[in-house]
């Protein structure tokens, strides 16, 4: 191609690239970009022309070549197909009416800021610097699975796809072997919004404020730095709107304030430090909201005011800090709401305004302390395994009981003795044994009748051993009545001149000891209704006896 052949406002750009000068072909600031298919040829340039600069294009010595331009119209496909371009491209508020096939490239620095066009083909492509997309419109796919990012990866304030999702943008450059443009029409890029598959960005990647309306593909993506999704907008609803299985995050993930309509996937996703989801929004109400199975962090899960409707999946998650689900809303009615089994966490918090709507499942998961007045949590639980060193804010057993007998799994012995043994970590001896009186009552309604009524003498006698007041109790009432009886109606002494002198209150003891003689009860025998309060005496003696040593015995097993 020879400077003859060229347009005038091509001429201009030909003439600006050996020195970097940049090319400002706008007509005012806040003009329509989407417009851009109907500006003339004075602003109109050919993707061959630019191709042919940034390929083969003059240099001067002493000069740094670029590629600057503002406000023009690219027509043609700019096809750079395993190409090397050694200089930095910067189109800022152009429109490109075919995708850019940067397939295999090899690229400085690219900057594509607030660019209207129908697609970018960047599989495998490496840049030496930044690629940017900052306040971008992209109609079509976005592909750059497998692609090798020095520096930062910018989507800010971009806009892929729309609501009808994803489409595969026309007249794009095609691959001389296949006929096909490389990255597009393949599953990853026609199903695929945004296709960041396999690739690496060895800054950072950050997508604030982005919206994009179908799938976007992070799978097995690392960078060694962070990811910055706060605000941004991931729209497939009822089908997976973000799909980062295998992401590795080097520093922090910040999505504060994301929203998603459909899932989010996090499925062996590790993130060095914090992963924060704080105010974000999930909306899959009929299946899994978020999916983060095997998610493992280097601190903290923040997600205060996080609101999900649908599945919240942490099985098997390993946070050592703190998983804050303060002032959450978490809602899949009729359905499992967090699903949190084999996690091991440092803290958990689930303080908030209202329960969990649906089951809150913990089962294995191990905590060093859980945050959670007793309202938050939900009307159905599963917590057998669940393991926890201490309880926040301290409350009564009574209030923490009624949580056990909402077991999806009914009657979970595990589940009472790891809140006594919390309880008894706090010094709290007094609702330890309330709790292990509890756990005896529920485990008595699953016993035979015969069982059943044991269990109720123990409970009424002694409180299966967690009241020895209660026998205390017993005891003093039995002996006051027997006092009163033999004091009322002395017993006979049939060996008058061998029998002790007579006391209605160590007669009466000698009756409810068993196995301790007194020197009453052989020396004296009493008739009448007084007999048979004898044998009443002796038979309660014994129960109380058999009662108290089955109850002390449990007690001291316990220790």
């Amino acid at each position: 191609m020879e400077p003859s052949d060229l347009t005038p406002a091509e001429a201009r750009v030909w003439a600006a690239f050996p020195r970097g000068t940049a090319l400002d072909f706008r007509t005012s600031v806040d003009e329509d970009i989407t417009l851009g298919a109907d500006w003339g040829p004075e602003r109109t340039l050919r993707a061959e022309v630019l191709t042919k600069l940034l390929l083969d294009g003059p240099r001067e010595a002493g000069e740094i070549p670029a590629l600057r331009i503002a406000g023009a119209r690219i027509t043609g496909p700019l096809y750079l197909l395993y190409g090397q371009v050694e200089c930095t491209v910067s189109l800022l508020g152009c429109h490109l009416d075919d995708t850019p096939v940067l397939f295999g490239a090899r690229l400085r620095r690219v900057y594509l800021g607030e660019c209207v066009l129908p697609g970018l083909s960047a599989g495998t492509a490496v840049f030496d610097g930044d690629l940017s997309l900052e306040d971008c419109r992209v109609s079509g796919p976005v592909s750059l699975t497998g692609a090798q990012i020095a520096g930062t990866l910018t989507l800010d304030g971009a806009e892929l796809g729309g609501p009808g999702g994803p489409r595969t943008a026309g007249g794009a450059g095609t691959s001389p072997d296949t006929g096909t443009s490389p990255g597009v029409g393949t599953r990853a890029g026609a199903d695929a919004i945004l296709e960041l598959s396999r690739a690496h960005v060895g800054v950072a990647l950050s997508a604030r404020s982005l919206a994009a309306h179908g799938e976007s593909r992070l799978d097995s993506l690392t960078t060694g730095g962070e990811i910055r999704l706060d605000a941004a907008r991931f729209i497939r609803p009822g089908e997976i709107a973000l799909s980062a299985t295998g992401l590795q995050v080097g520093t922090f993930l910040s999505a504060v304030g994301l929203v998603a309509q459909g899932e989010v996937r996090l499925y062996g996703t590790t993130v060095g430090g914090t992963l924060n989801l704080a105010n974000a929004r999930l909306d899959n109400p009929t299946d899994t909201a978020l999916h983060a199975s095997n998610l493992t962090v280097g601190a903290d899960l923040r997600a205060p005011g996080i609101t999900a409707h649908g599945r919240v999946n942490l099985r098997g998650a390993r946070i050592p800090g703190q998983l804050v689900l303060s002032q959450a809303t978490l809602r899949h009615p009729g359905d499992v709401a967090l699903r949190a089994d084999g996690m091991v966490v440092g803290e958990l918090w689930l303080r908030g305004p209202s329960p969990i709507e649906g089951t809150l499942s913990l089962r294995r998961t191990q905590a060093e302390l859980i945050h959670a007045e007793p309202e938050a949590w939900p009307a159905e639980v599963r917590l057998d395994g669940l393991t926890y060193t201490g309880l926040a804010p301290h409350e009564p057993a009574g209030r923490r009981l009624p949580l056990l007998s909402r077991d999806a799994d009914g009657y979970v012995p595990f589940s009472y003795e790891q809140l006594a043994l919390a309880y008894r970590a706090l010094g709290d001896d007094t609702a330890a044994r309330t709790v292990q009186l509890a756990k005896q009552r529920r485990h008595r309604a699953t016993l035979p009748p015969h069982a059943k009524a044991w269990g109720l003498l123990q409970d009424a006698t002694v409180g299966y051993g967690f009241r020895p007041v209660r026998a205390a109790g017993w005891l003093f009432s039995l002996l006051l009545i027997g006092w009163i009886a033999y004091a009322v109606r002395p017993p006979r002494a049939p060996k008058a001149e061998e029998a002790p002198e007579f006391s209605p209150f160590f007669f009466t003891l000698d009756l409810l000891l068993p196995l301790v003689g007194l020197g009453q009860e052989g020396a004296y025998v009493p008739t009448g209704w007084t007999q048979t309060l004898s044998y009443g005496l002796i038979l309660a003696g014994w129960v109380l006896a058999t009662t108290i040593a089955a109850g002390v015995t449990r007690t001291i097993s316990r220790q």
